[in-house]
């Protein structure tokens, strides 16, 4: 009965990221209400970043009134002064058709130019479009290129993803020491993708032993950034745990928050 549940949980669970934010992260995405005006003036006077970070303000409501027109055309002005995070956001723009048409094909184009410019979020995108086949032929060769330009880069998501094609045998031949070199690297930034997937390795001994602790563990770690899936495993495993497991288990989880998820495994 554990067996069975353990691959019932790994057939739910493990799988490359497949849910993306909707806007580039950003140092200056939180920017308060106060500091438009400083900032529409700056990309008034032809400011690529204060342009950039005003299209970004547009495009997550920041301190104003979300905006997809607009972030569109503060990111065209960026884009146009070679900002490569404004062409990372016009490509997600249309990846995701928020105020225009959704189009795969444009938001290839604005991810390869940001890509090409060294923005590993970009990066991580296009390798991502080429994993799925989106917009382009599907080519695993050259999603894990760039992949591994932006992993490098400590992008969590490509780090993932990379541990998801080592895990799956995607383009490369199966590898479950490379899978969890991967995985550990992007849940080691509170990834909870990865820290559902290193999960799933110790629930069906992929590389490691099986081991109830290390699952209830991880995904308690995915839980708390609030991932539903790793909630509702972690309680379904913790049902199988003796209470000594689960208290080794819990310890360990709050030992690794406590080491903001370095070192945890």
């Amino acid at each position: 009965m554990k067996q069975k549940l353990f691959f019932m949980m790994a057939a739910m669970l493990l799988m490359a990221d497949m849910s993306w934010a909707n806007t580039s992260k950003s140092s200056h995405a939180s920017l308060a209400k106060e500091q438009y005006i400083e900032t529409a003036q700056a990309a008034a006077n032809g400011n690529a970043g204060a342009q950039f970070k005003l299209g970004l303000m547009y495009h997550e409501g920041d301190g104003i009134e979300q905006d997809f027109a607009e972030a569109l055309k503060w990111y065209r002005l960026a884009a146009a002064r070679g900002h490569a995070g404004a062409h990372t956001n016009i490509g997600v723009i249309y990846k995701y058709g928020q105020g225009v048409p959704q189009n795969n094909a444009e938001a290839l184009k604005w991810f390869r130019l940001a890509a090409n410019k060294g923005d590993a979020s970009a990066q991580s995108r296009l390798g991502y479009m080429y994993h799925r086949g989106e917009g382009v032929t599907q080519n695993t060769a050259e999603a894990l290129k760039w992949y591994r330009l932006a992993a490098v880069q400590g992008n969590a998501s490509a780090q993932n993803n990379i541990g998801s094609m080592y895990h799956n045998g995607e383009g490369v031949a199966k590898d479950y020491a490379e899978a969890l070199k991967w995985y550990r690297l992007a849940a080691a930034q509170g990834y909870a993708a990865a820290q559902n997937n290193l999960g799933i390795m110790y629930a069906t001994g992929q590389g490691v032993d099986k081991d109830f602790v290390h699952v209830h563990m991880w995904l308690s770690m995915s839980a708390l950034a609030g991932d539903a899936d790793g909630l509702k495993y972690r309680d379904m495993v913790a049902t199988l745990m003796t209470p000594q497991q689960l208290s080794e288990a819990q310890k360990m989880a709050r030992e690794c928050r406590q080491k903001k998820f370095k070192g945890c495994d």
